[in-house]
């Protein structure tokens, strides 16, 4: 269930895609800012007076709500608010990304400021890697410089074991090649760290790139193989050379693609479950020496490995051998120049920029330098910095309230299940222990990392990006063979986002997202329930979503099911898997319904359970209505602009081939029109878009 964040959306701004392409985000609510830079104006976030939360004008009343209640509750705002040329996406998570990210700038410029911090503190640590990373003189100076002990590494391979080797070395700097290897829960014995040797290795996103054969897919595949000849020849090389060196990366690349897994295929935990032995590992891959490469790790005593895609680690055994080396060397110094790019010069930033955040993306220019240096700072230091940060916008109230709220919800969902008419009793009490061993964790962690081991300085900034990749890849790998750290957090402080964790059976919401307008401590009840209680309920359902729910309390891969209420949960998924197929995302493609279901089934499972927690309150209760709308309709207004945000092209094509979450139009509209409360809510007669027929409402938790 966890994966590496693809390097260039690292870079870009963490799209937070989740849970095949995020290894803090296993079941995430996907509130990350999408490749955020710039800095527009909040525009329509202003609160109507004396009511925090709220802006009629941003409505778009010319629309029905029973027809396209997204457009009805949003259109105003983001027809104010166009998406700005830094920008793939812009939205309500965009702007208090941009907030967030301001905070975090004055912290790190007071830090930086200082040149007195005491070694090894937190403030010399952000402080330095900061500065660094905004001398750019030094850095245009230096171009690709830094380099250049690894590229003599690569030159002078010359063995099956020097690839395996300097691929070792590699990857411990982050530098996505041959494959990903960490370390992660064993689903089926959670309490215990082991290895986990994953498909990985390619340019692109997915393997769908390299494998769809329509006319877009083919047209990209062409540009990412001139953007690799452009980089080759920044880095000197001569231009025919540069074009055969792009088209043997290609060429090695789409061999790794097609033993890879579907995103969808992988959707299935038990399908990316393999334990092996290390001695079954070495038999899969004889032509990789497995004793020498983990040596070279420095974890030689390493002997059990859950291999996540055996068809893919056959398949690379296999070309390790028939591809010549001198091939290998050209993938290895191009990956290990994609890897460092937007730490390097401002040739390879840019040219980085044009395919990965223009042509892929759809954004038109790129993000500020101190945004840059913010995001990477906290992508290598983001819980020191984030003790910073926590200090300073998250005071104790705002996360007793939450914990609060959680607890409420929490509540919902136990009542919820207990009157579930399509599931029987001994799953329902299995269903009601895994509820009760549910872990919380609000704001920030209570133990926080000390990044001891991680030599920070000003000195060229790219380094301090591999120390930093470095220091985390040992630091992950010194868990195996240890007891699960169950304080452990995998989204820093600042992160506009939450999420599930399957393994851990754990909900976690950081102080970024519990900010206005997701969680507004002088906001009404309606407001917070239908925005910050939404997302709470969406990741406690993630607990029972098609993935989820195959995992039991304690957070191991077992069954916990009888054998009519799976068949019951099954034809209820299919169900909203069916209604989201039959969304129309761009041009003639459609959303992926069984791709997108967990997210589908925790958007609908969410807002049913915030709706019930919010009917407990006394303003529920009321009926008052606030700016002429009942508790109601303010509830379910207040979610659909939690999912405020437009989509260039390029990214809708991006997300539809790797994002397991729908665009945000469909988890607005797709989720209300289910729910019979929100068509009395609003008046809407059945059969409209927004109050499905009830032969055809899907309804699961």
């Amino acid at each position: 269930m966890r994966a590496s964040i693809p390097r260039f959306l690292a870079i870009l701004g963490c799209f937070a895609l989740a849970p095949a392409m995020a290894a803090q985000t296993p079941g995430s609510f996907c509130r990350t800012a999408r490749q955020a830079s710039g800095g527009a104006a909040r525009g329509g976030q202003v609160a109507a007076k004396g009511n925090h939360g709220w802006n009629s004008a941003d409505m778009d009343t010319s629309v029905s709500p029973c027809v396209n209640f997204f457009q009805y509750a949003n259109g105003g705002w983001l027809k104010k608010n166009p998406i700005p040329p830094a920008y793939s996406s812009w939205g309500v998570s965009e702007v208090m990304e941009n907030e967030n990210q301001q905070v975090l700038r004055n912290i790190l410029e007071r830090a930086a400021a200082g040149r007195n911090a005491a070694q090894g503190s937190v403030d010399q640590k952000i402080g330095d890697f900061y500065a660094s990373c905004m001398n750019t003189s030094a850095i245009e100076a230096e171009g690709a410089k830094p380099l250049a002990p690894e590229f003599s590494r690569i030159a002078a391979i010359h063995s099956l074991a020097g690839l395996e080797a300097e691929a070792a070395r590699l990857q411990s700097l982050g530098v996505d090649v041959l494959f990903s290897f960490r370390s992660g829960q064993d689903d089926k014995h959670s309490s215990e760290m082991i290895a986990v040797a994953s498909q990985g290795g390619l340019g692109l996103p997915d393997r769908d790139y390299y494998t769809k054969t329509d006319a877009h897919s083919v047209k990209l595949r062409e540009q990412y193989r001139e953007h690799v000849t452009r980089m080759f020849e920044l880095l000197g090389d001569a231009p025919a050379a540069a074009e055969k060196e792009a088209a043997t990366v290609m060429a090695i690349e789409t061999k790794l693609a097609q033993v890879s897994m579907t995103q969808l295929e992988q959707r299935d935990p038990n399908a990316v479950y393999h334990k092996m032995e290390l001695r079954q590992l070495q038999a899969l891959t004889p032509d990789f020496a497995w004793n020498s490469y983990l040596t070279e790790l420095g974890f030689p005593k390493i002997d059990t490995v859950n291999v996540q895609q055996p068809k893919f680690f056959a398949g690379l055994g296999a070309n390790l051998k028939a591809i010549p080396l001198a091939d290998w060397k050209a993938y290895l110094r191009w990956h290990l120049v994609d890897s460092a790019a937007p730490a390097l010069s401002s040739k390879f930033v840019n040219e980085n920029f044009h395919f990965y955040g223009q042509t892929l993306m759809g954004a038109k220019q790129l993000q500020p330098r101190w945004k840059r240096c913010v995001r990477s700072t906290d992508w290598h230091l983001g819980f020191a910095l984030g003790r910073k940060y926590v200090a300073e916008k998250f005071p104790p109230e705002a996360k007793a309230r939450a914990h609060k709220m959680v607890e409420d919800l929490i509540a919902a969902l136990r009542e919820d299940i207990k009157t579930l008419p399509w599931m029987g009793p001994e799953t329902k009490q299995a269903a009601l222990a895994k509820l009760s061993h549910l872990m919380i964790k609000v704001g920030y962690p209570d133990k926080w990392r000390t990044y001891s081991a991680y030599h920070v300085t000003r000195g060229p900034n790219v380094e301090n990006v591999f120390h930093g990749a470095e220091y985390e890849f040992h630091r992950e790998l010194a868990k195996i063979g240890k007891p699960v750290d169950r304080t452990e957090w995998d989204m820093t402080p600042p992160t506009v986002n939450a999420y599930y964790d399957p393994t851990m059976n754990e909900i976690v919401f950081p102080a970024g997202i519990l900010q206005p307008p997701y969680f507004d401590m002088k906001a009404d009840d309606a407001i917070n329930y239908g925005s910050m209680g939404a997302t709470i309920g969406h990741e406690m359902t993630h607990g029972f979503d098609d993935e989820g729910r195959q995992y039991d309390a304690q957070g191991n891969l077992k069954n916990w099911w009888t054998a009519s209420d799976l068949k019951n949960f099954k034809e209820r998924a299919e169900c909203v898997a069916n209604q989201f197929d039959g969304y129309i995302a761009i041009d003639n493609l459609h959303e992926n319904g069984h791709l997108e279901l967990g997210e589908s089934i925790a958007d609908l499972g969410g807002l049913v359970i915030a709706y019930n927690a919010f009917r407990t309150t006394a303003e529920a209760k009321s009926g008052k209505k606030i700016d002429g709308f009942t508790p109601n309709q303010r509830f379910f207004l207040s979610y659909a602009r939690s999912w405020e945000e437009q989509t260039r092209p390029a990214t809708i094509r991006f997300r539809l081939n790797v994002d397991p979450h729908p665009l945000e139009i469909y988890r607005t509209n797709g989720p209300v029109a289910n729910m019979p409360q929100f068509a009395g809510a609003f008046g809407c007669r059945e059969g409209q878009p927004e109050a499905r027929p009830k032969a055809k409402i899907c309804r699961i938790w």
